[in-house]
């Protein structure tokens, strides 16, 4: 009787047990932004590079999943601990310099960077044999001669969210803890039809990115953000800490596209103190904050869905 091999990587349906799969024997990892299995090498920083790692194991299929489990995360009040000790570490090192208390006004919401807008498949532009739909957590495939009359895509239109643990979609609310649960997550925006090829792009026209993954650390002082966008052209591009609340972008980038947005941070900031690096992947924010108290989320307007925010920088994956 034919089966599902279990085996992350693999998801063949065999009926031969001794036939050779290829697969991942370790458990997901998810840190600072990057994504791998914890059973070799590669490090990528999106979700769609990290499902084309390739297997790195051969052995036998497998009805019983026998993946180790992810190392536990930290709990909330581990991270509280952390925070308050540095913050108190600081304090004895350096003598208190007083200052104007901050007035705690609520920072006034920006609105985040909405969805990538969906395209349709041109319809001079041939579609080729098992192509697989762009669109994420659709996963079709075509078929030479089908009718595309009768198609429904359910898909995510947003980006996945890796922050510390949780996982999900930043189309949709719902959030987990372990990858196999992520990738059952349903599909929450349905379309017509499928999206195998796109549509023709102009190569002189500068596209424009609604959405960039993003991620954050913090410490007692400062809240570090990751912004991923590769091949940021520094002679074009601006960031600019405006207020206490507010972090202006536009960037450009070598291969033709701009991301342009307003932040508006969950507490505020000192931006005489903040800075900006431009590295080839991405744009590292390290704002300063005003208070000590820690950020469940990096944009006033984020909801806040109990995940856990890391105090300090961790060792590389």
């Amino acid at each position: 009787m034919a089966q599902k091999c279990v085996h992350k990587g693999c998801g063949k349906v065999f009926s031969d047990p001794e036939e050779p799969c290829t697969y991942h024997p370790g458990p997901p990892v998810f840190h600072e932004g990057q994504k791998g299995w914890k059973c070799c090498k590669p490090r990528v920083l999106t979700f769609d590079e990290f499902m084309t790692i390739p297997p790195c194991t051969t052995g036998k299929h497998s009805t019983v999943d026998d993946t180790p489990a992810p190392e536990p995360q930290a709990g909330n009040e581990e991270v509280d601990a952390k925070i308050k000790a540095q913050k108190d570490n600081q304090g004895n090192l350096q003598p208190a310099v007083p200052r104007a208390p901050v007035a705690a006004v609520p920072p006034k919401p920006s609105p985040s960077p909405a969805p990538p807008e969906d395209e349709d498949d041109d319809p001079d532009v041939p579609i080729p044999d098992n192509a697989t739909c762009k669109r994420r957590g659709c996963g079709a495939t075509y078929k030479a001669g089908q009718s595309r009359e009768a198609e429904q895509c359910v898909h995510h239109p947003g980006q996945a969210l890796f922050h510390e643990g949780s996982k999900g979609w930043t189309c949709c609310k719902r959030r987990v803890l372990e990858f196999d649960e992520f990738m059952k997550i349903p599909g929450c925006t349905t379309k017509d039809r499928h999206l195998f090829v796109g549509k023709k792009k102009d190569p002189n026209t500068e596209e424009t990115i609604t959405e960039v993954r993003n991620d954050f650390y913090q410490t007692a002082t400062t809240v570090i953000a990751s912004l991923y966008l590769k091949k940021i052209d520094k002679e074009r591009s601006k960031v600019e800490f405006k207020g206490n609340e507010t972090v202006e972008l536009d960037l450009h980038t070598n291969d033709n596209k701009r991301y342009k947005t307003s932040i508006t941070t969950f507490a505020q900031i000192m931006p005489e103190k903040s800075s900006f690096k431009i590295m080839g992947t991405k744009l590292e924010l390290t704002l300063a904050k005003a208070t000590g108290s820690g950020w469940p989320v990096l944009r006033a307007d984020d909801p806040h869905t109990g995940e856990i925010i890391q105090a300090g920088r961790a060792g590389r994956a």
